[in-house]
């Protein structure tokens, strides 16, 4: 099966003054089409750097990230902003959720942003939230709702245009246990069910075994696939 996503020798450095910091130190590997992959690691590690350069969000500086296809870093800003909102859903630690619009409007707003007609799919949204068990808190704004709801109203947002790709950062981050199974059940369902490729970045090894494969990554750098032992005694 063809990679739909497939990253070679990525490299990025963040500087502040005379202090450069390795983020990423050369890292390859690829996805095929219709994975859950897990990438797992500690606290600066660089998975979040990972995460923010393969959804085209920032640029790495060498490297390459093919998208299904195309050579994500050689397109220009616009492009990479079209081919984000036609191939890939996000799901963020923060929610980013819009404070002045309730539930069912942050849900559909990702639909009005890819100018498509998904949020007119009664019953393809009103299965998400049912799934999610939003259904109650649509008419609500995200002042009123607990963490995990706003999760789950992210992770709807996320999926409401059926992306080919879902890129999840910390899903489960700030959420409870209750929560977390909900919104892992979720983006497996979504891997399952609906098709969907699922890469998921997490510190929470348990987390990371909702996926298909384990990467772990160190100090920008993959160490270890799947289960490797010397990953989890931390040698």
């Amino acid at each position: 099966m063809a990679a739909i996503i497939e990253a070679v020798n990525l490299r990025k450095t963040y500087r502040t003054g005379r202090i450069a910091v390795p983020a990423l130190r050369g890292v390859s590997f690829a996805v095929e089409r219709g994975e859950f992959v897990s990438i797992v690691g500690p606290s600066g590690s660089g998975k979040s750097t990972l995460f923010y350069v393969l959804g085209g969000l920032t640029r790495a500086d060498s490297g390459s990230v093919t998208i299904d296809g195309v050579d994500f870093t050689q397109l220009s800003d616009a492009a990479r902003t079209r081919m984000r909102k036609s191939k890939i859903g996000f799901v963020f630690q923060k929610f980013n959720l819009l404070p002045t619009l309730d539930a069912r409007s942050n849900i559909n707003v990702a639909v009005d942003i890819a100018g498509g007609n998904g949020g007119r799919d009664v019953a393809h949204f009103n299965r998400i939230v049912d799934l999610l068990g939003i259904r109650q808190r649509l008419d609500h704004r995200p002042s009123e709702l607990s963490g995990g709801e706003q999760q789950r109203v992210a992770l709807a947002r996320a999926l409401i245009n059926r992306p080919a790709i879902v890129l999840a950062d910390e899903p489960t981050g700030n959420l409870d246990t209750k929560n977390s199974e909900i919104v892992l059940a979720m983006l497996r369902h979504s891997n399952q069910e609906l098709g969907q490729t699922v890469l998921m970045i997490t510190h929470n090894p348990a987390a990371a075994n909702y996926g298909d494969r384990v990467i772990h990554v160190r100090d920008g750098e993959i160490v270890a696939a799947d289960n490797d032992p010397q990953w989890q005694t931390g040698q």
